[in-house]
């Protein structure tokens, strides 16, 4: 292999360029609560239109993450996240030409919602998990989690500032033409054919032997239960928050830093993860971050308004954003090894993209019918409390099938 081959296949460049991608794709997603209020007053729409526009985003972005991590765990990432930009940059640009609620759903929703599903940081974890050495694998998740929130922290004002100044039909086909980075950055995160093997019995394993055995894992289906939740609180947040600033009296722009702040603080949360995840039990770090969040959303909604408070929240919920998905990665690749960790952990996170949908369409659902988001933030409090719970008794510990090699 020569010099620049050899260069092109380590561990730095590996992580920077599907860190850009992680950011690019995550990027322009986080916006959606500042298009919310742009894209209903220019049609005459209630908040629920869009509303669900999103949350079939989330859940098709769900329902196509299996299929594409099971693609990608056997012919490699490249093809999926190539097909999955090029999906998610089609979405953007037909959104202004989305002239009716049904057209939006298909634009914003079904293009968008699968170019996700192809083109997502899962498919950059999944990735990582194959290419990285053992040594580079935890701080290699934190590193590809904490670049979808650097991608909140640029695109959030970003996109506030073309809104504001361009329209919201031009801030959509920026977002277009920058999807169209996806594709050449993919080519670094090229793998040979069903690699990430641990250990020969992996090598022999089907793709339905290894569905078999992790749904009947009981700590699979905890984890799996647990991590709708972390869906319903991020879609929620995402595409609810800034209408609820501007509700109580907040101007427009704190909105979008309190996005921004987001984005920024989960940098440090997701990257701080990633090292904790490799130093105590993930399944305590899992709850401690549920058991927190409950217990900041309940401040946040109990105390005065302000921008003060909102850019508060903004910090703190931003340490909490996205800090759970290098433990539950991990957990996955500590229960059934790297092979088909794209694919399960595409299982794991449909349950988060079940919970998004929820968040958002109940959302505006429950704005739109009691004049409020209270009622929603309640429900977002009592399911941290309840994921808290549930991945306390998950077993940290590899398949029977593994246990011999390990």
């Amino acid at each position: 292999m020569s010099a620049v081959a050899r260069a092109a296949r380590s561990p730095l460049v590996i992580i920077l360029c599907g860190c850009a991608i992680a950011a690019l794709t995550f990027g322009p997603r986080s916006a959606a609560g500042l298009l919310l209020a742009p894209i209903s007053d220019s049609h005459g729409w209630g908040r629920d239109v869009f509303a669900m526009s999103f949350a079939i985003q989330n859940l098709l972005w769900g329902v196509g993450q299996p299929f594409a991590g099971a693609v990608a765990d056997r012919f490699g990432a490249v093809q999926v996240l190539m097909v999955g930009g090029l999906l998610y940059a089609a979405g953007l640009a037909l959104m202004p030409f989305s002239s009716d609620p049904l057209a939006m759903h298909f634009s914003a929703g079904v293009l968008i919602g699968f170019g996700l599903s192809g083109a997502s940081f899962s498919l950059v974890i999944g990735a990582f998990g194959k290419l990285l050495p053992d040594e580079w694998r935890s701080i290699g998740f934190g590193f590809g989690t904490a670049a979808g929130s650097f991608g909140q922290f640029v695109f959030t004002p970003f996109a506030s500032a073309l809104v504001a100044n361009y329209g919201w039909q031009s801030t959509v086909l920026v977002f277009a033409a920058l999807m169209l980075l996806v594709v050449p950055l993919a080519l670094a995160l090229a793998a040979p054919k069903a690699s990430g093997a641990s250990g020969p019995k992996a090598a022999d394993q089907t793709i339905r032997e290894a569905l078999k055995e992790a749904f009947a894992t009981p700590s699979y289906w905890l984890l799996v239960i647990g991590f709708f939740t972390c869906g319903f609180h991020l879609a929620f947040v995402t595409a609810h928050l800034p209408p609820y600033l501007i509700d109580k009296g907040i101007a427009p722009a704190i909105g979008g830093w309190t996005l921004a702040l987001i984005g920024l603080f989960n940098i440090a949360g997701s990257l701080g993860s990633g090292v904790l995840a490799g130093r105590m039990p993930k399944r305590v770090l899992l709850s401690a971050i549920y058991f927190a969040r409950g217990a900041l959303i309940a401040a946040f909604i109990l105390l005065p308004t302000t921008p003060a408070t909102s850019l508060a929240f903004g910090a703190g919920i931003g340490l909490l954003w996205l800090s759970t998905i290098p433990p539950t990665s991990g957990i996955v690749a500590t229960l059934f090894g790297t092979r088909y960790l794209t694919m399960l952990y595409g299982f794991v996170f449909f349950s988060h993209q079940v919970g998004s949908f929820f968040g958002v369409w109940l959302g505006g659902l429950l704005y739109e019918r009691t004049g409020s988001y209270d009622l929603v933030w309640w429900i977002a409090i009592g399911l941290s409390i309840m994921s808290g719970l549930v991945n306390l008794p998950i077993r940290e510990r590899p398949v029977a099938r593994l246990a011999p090699a390990t």
